[in-house]
């Protein structure tokens, strides 16, 4: 008799429930553009930075309303020359330079466009915990449902921190959405209904379906379902069990996942 394990099926249902958050591709300006995305899995904030090569540009995320973003002591990133490198600094208020935080939080995934050969445009991946434990930190809370994001470039080809003169702006109240990933349109996104039930349920899903196979929590095989012409909308009859929760593994020619219904 075919049996899986409780924890087998654990860890395969947790990786279902990852949750993002994202601003999207926010436009700064003509060649600037911001991308925040919170994952509440991980606690981790990724921001992807687009701007010119030859340049600093900055960019600070937090709360705050137009005009109030260089306020001393707020959290800013800006970039640099060095290839892979996005300073973790704070502001020291209107026209003095930011000062480094001692501790550099924000890990570079990627940098792109730093050559003598690539487009104008730099892009920066990078990504760091949503608390560091550093004061000069922002903290980003994904309950929260927009963020504003200040920005700043030199005005000239140059990566001497200056005045930016009147290249700087504003993007107050970006809402942070739930972003889709691939799991949104898989079998993960099955729905089953009603749960609980008195055995006789419906499975819907986003794409089509090839078997159905129910187990008892314990792990035991109790039914296997072929599912014709890979239907998107089975009707499960399972009204000859026992109360209680039963596994219901979903799967098709690219993919499976794991269901829970209760039995009244």
């Amino acid at each position: 008799m075919k049996k899986i394990t409780l924890l087998t099926f654990l860890a395969i249902g947790l990786s279902s429930f990852a949750q993002q958050k994202s601003t999207g591709d926010v436009s700064l300006t003509n060649d600037m553009t911001a991308n925040l995305t919170l994952n509440n899995t991980t606690s981790k904030a990724t921001l992807k930075l687009t701007g010119p090569k030859d340049r600093w540009f900055a960019l600070q995320f937090g709360s705050f309303a137009n005009g109030d973003g260089m306020v001393s002591g707020q959290d800013v990133v800006y970039t640099n020359a060095n290839t892979n490198t996005i300073v973790d600094g704070r502001l020291n208020g209107v026209g003095l330079a930011p000062s480094t935080d001692g501790s550099q939080n924000w890990v570079v995934i990627s940098d792109t466009g730093t050559s003598a050969s690539s487009p104008a445009i730099r892009t920066i991946t990078a990504e760091r915990n949503f608390s560091t434990g550093d004061a000069n930190d922002y903290t980003f809370n994904y309950a929260n449902t927009s963020i504003d994001f200040a920005w700043a470039k030199r005005s000239n080809a140059s990566y001497v921190m200056g005045n930016h003169g009147g290249n700087l702006g504003y993007a107050i109240d970006t809402p942070l959405s739930a972003s889709l990933g691939v799991d949104d349109f898989g079998l993960k996104a099955a729905a089953i209904y009603p749960n609980p039930s008195n055995g006789n349920f419906t499975i819907e899903t986003k794409t089509g379906l090839d078997q159905i196979t129910v187990y008892s929590l314990i792990g035991t095989l109790i039914q296997t379902i072929k599912v014709k012409d890979k239907s998107n909308t089975v009707e499960v009859s399972l009204n000859n069990l026992q109360s209680g929760v039963y596994l219901i593994e979903l799967q098709n020619d690219q993919e499976k996942t794991w269901k829970k219904i209760i039995i009244k």
